[in-house]
Order: C-alpha cells, then sequence, then structure tokens
C-alpha cells in the first residue's frame, strides 16, 4: 500500500478498516487451523485494489480451533476503534451447525464457511441498514472480503479440504468493542452490543467525511424506513439539547448533520422527507443563511461579513458595524447586537436560512416544507423563520 497521500499540501498516513482486520485474522487463523503452523504476518487484498500486509498477534493454536487477531490501524484518520484488536477463531464443524451461543448470530452458510459474530460485535436491531435485523453487524463488503480469503486458503473444493459433511466456521470477535461502541455511531443506529465490521474499501483514506456523511445518510434512512416522514435536523449536540430542552420534542426525530448541512437536506429529499425542521446555533446557521451549505470553518468563515451586511440593510450605525466586524465569535456578536436593539436580525437571519434550503432543493421537483430556528450557546432563542412555530406543533 502508497502508505501516504497529500492533501491540501500536507501528508497524512493511510489506514486500514475493521473489515479488512477481519478478513486478515480470519484467513491467518484459517491457515495455521491447517498447517498447525504460527503465522507473522497475512496478506490480503482490498476492494479498492490495495494489497494489505498486516501482522498477525495474540495466536492462540488449540486442538480444533485457532484465534488470532490483526490491529486496527486507522492511519492518521483516527476514530475510536483505532488500535483495538479484531479477532478471528476458525474451527471446523459439522455441517448445518446450531448456533445458539452468547451474542452470536450466523452471516453466512454458503460455500463451506459459516460465518458468525461473537462477543464484541454489534448487533443489528432496527431496519434500514445493510444487514438484517438480529443478525451481526459484519457489513456486506466485509463478509465478502473474508469468505474470499478464506477460500483462498481453503480452497473450492471443502470436502477435500476439511472432510466430508464438515463447514469451517469463522467467529469474529472484537474483547473490547461493547465499551468502545459507545464511542461511535452505534446506538444512535440500533447496533447493540458492539462495533460494526465495516468498509466498503478496506483502506481509511485520511481526513475523509465520507464515511461520517454516509454514517449520516444511514440514520436518516433508518428513520425513514421506520415509517417517518418528518425530521428534525441539527448540527450537533447543543442542538440536539435545543430539541429536547428547550422545545421539549421527542428526539426521535433527531438526526444530526453536523458541517454537511447541504448534503443532508438533499439526502433527505431523495429519500422521500416531507417536512425539515432544523434548529442550529447561530454561529453555523449564519453561513447558512448566506447560502454556505458545508458550514466547517475550513470551507468557509464569513460570519462577521454577513451580520455586517445584514446590519447594514437594517440601516444600523457605523459605529454598530465596526465593532461586529471586530467580533471572534458569534456569541459577542449576539451580545452586540441585543444592546443596540437590534434582536430582529435573527429572525431575518432564520427566513434565510429557510430560503436558502429551499433554493437548493428547488433542483428537485418534490417539495419540502422547511423552517428554521437559531438559538445562543446557552440554548436560549435567538430567532425563527415565519411558519416555524406551526411546524414544531407537528412534531408534538
Amino acid at each position: 500500500m502508497e502508505e501516504y497521500v497529500y492533501i491540501d499540501g500536507k501528508k497524512y498516513r493511510r489506514g486500514y478498516t475493521t473489515g479488512s482486520c477481519a478478513a486478515g485474522a480470519a484467513k491467518a487463523a484459517s491457515h495455521m487451523l491447517l498447517t498447525k503452523k504460527k503465522l507473522e504476518t497475512v496478506n490480503i487484498d482490498t476492494p479498492k485494489g490495495i494489497p494489505l500486509f498486516l501482522k498477525v498477534e495474540n495466536i492462540d493454536i488449540g486442538e480444533k480451533y485457532v484465534e488470532c487477531s490483526i490491529k486496527k490501524d486507522g492511519g492518521d484518520d483516527i476514530d475510536a476503534t483505532h488500535g483495538i484488536d479484531i479477532y478471528a477463531r476458525a474451527e471446523v464443524t459439522d455441517s448445518f451447525v446450531t448456533i445458539d451461543t452468547y451474542n452470536e448470530k450466523s452471516l453466512d452458510y454458503t460455500e463451506g464457511i459459516v460465518l458468525c459474530g461473537g462477543k464484541g460485535v454489534g448487533i443489528v436491531t432496527k431496519k434500514g441498514l445493510s444487514v438484517e435485523v438480529g443478525q451481526a453487524a459484519i457489513n456486506p463488503t466485509p463478509v465478502k472480503m473474508i469468505k474470499s480469503e478464506v477460500i483462498k486458503v481453503i480452497g473450492q473444493d471443502i470436502e477435500k479440504s476439511l472432510g466430508k459433511n464438515k463447514v469451517l466456521k469463522i467467529t469474529i470477535f472484537v474483547p473490547q468493542g461493547e465499551e468502545i461502541a459507545k464511542k461511535t455511531f452505534n446506538p444512535k443506529l440500533g447496533i447493540v452490543g458492539g462495533i460494526s465490521i465495516i468498509g466498503t474499501t478496506g483502506i481509511v483514506e485520511p481526513m475523509s467525511d465520507e464515511g461520517w456523511k454516509k454514517s449520516i445518510s444511514i440514520e436518516l434512512q433508518m428513520k425513514k424506513e421506520q415509517g417517518l416522514d418528518k425530521i428534525i435536523l441539527v448540527p450537533g449536540n447543543h442542538g440536539e439539547q435545543f430539541i429536547k430542552e428547550k422545545l421539549e420534542l421527542d428526539t426521535k426525530y433527531v438526526v444530526r448533520t453536523s458541517n454537511f448541512i447541504g448534503y443532508i437536506i438533499k439526502e433527505a429529499q431523495r429519500m422521500g422527507y416531507k417536512k425539515i425542521f432544523m434548529a442550529g446555533h447561530i454561529g453555523k446557521f449564519i453561513k447558512l443563511s448566506a447560502g454556505i451549505f458545508n458550514t466547517h470553518s475550513r470551507v468557509a468563515d464569513a460570519r462577521s461579513e454577513i451580520l455586517v451586511s445584514n446590519l447594514a440593510l437594517m440601516k444600523a450605525p457605523y459605529s454598530i458595524l465596526e465593532e461586529i466586524s471586530k467580533c471572534l465569535t458569534a456569541e459577542e456578536a449576539v451580545d452586540i447586537i441585543i444592546r443596540n436593539g437590534y434582536e430582529d436580525l435573527f429572525n431575518i437571519i432564520s427566513n434565510k436560512c429557510r430560503d436558502r434550503i429551499i433554493q437548493h432543493l428547488n433542483e428537485d421537483k418534490r417539495k419540502i416544507d422547511v423552517e428554521v430556528m437559531i438559538f445562543s450557546m446557552d440554548k436560549t432563542l435567538l430567532g425563527k423563520s415565519n411558519n416555524a412555530d406551526l411546524l414544531v406543533e407537528e412534531f408534538r
């Protein structure tokens, strides 16, 4: 693997996914089960076309089984699973074996391989994911990778390799999985008891937003499949707290967009949502009011300029505009605006957010009702679009 990539002139190290770890561990365990010889490294192919050479750790060769692990390496795109051990246990069992052990669900019986999720691998409890309810959270691409790598070891003639009426049982487990999962999206996605084994390419690309955006899309799709046709979008934790504590709405409707507001509202439209209520801190939504749909500061940061231009249209004195232009935070600007009696600005900003969203969605003829509220850091409501109160009532 070409270990480094360059993004915006900076050097970043690539990594590999939990799916690649599972495939590598499964292949190594299968090989050692058949040969009874330890492996120091194992090589696998990834869907991205990049081969990996992985160090095999925690080897345990028993009479009828082998266990080993591969350590997850996220490169410079570190997440909660970075550095944890992804294990595989390989054992030969009778065909049509009944699997009924703790936190273990069969995923696949084909081609002489029984693939299971063990302790620390989450179980899917809600519809809308790429894995069926009740199964271990091992996504389709890692399932294919595991089977492909194991077949390279045992060959196509299963009976010759394993014996008559025998199958190879592969169990993926993660001792730290249940604890680590609390730091991931899994609880919101209805995956309980552990982490997910994921990765569509097998490679972790540093500084990539795509995985994050995809996780949000999955959550949005799950809520749609659970029967919701309206959604509340908030940038993050502060927005969710505002919805729950100040508006007293059910958080089952809430999805966090992070900075990817434009992407998520288009996804909501694609999935057929009819109504979108948005609530966010003015520091994020002041950008949205000017048509900035990725609100990360590295993409765009013109908060003061946007506030100044709107206040100028309200005929605010130059002294106020100058004071606002020197503000380092939106909160500081809020204090100045309120002190000088220009609170109407917050309703103007809210309506501009709504109008920008509608304009952004208008390329598609499917109409969506959109309303917006903005608040300060202490969760005080600052402003709202014209029909925000009416839409809020529909969520009660």
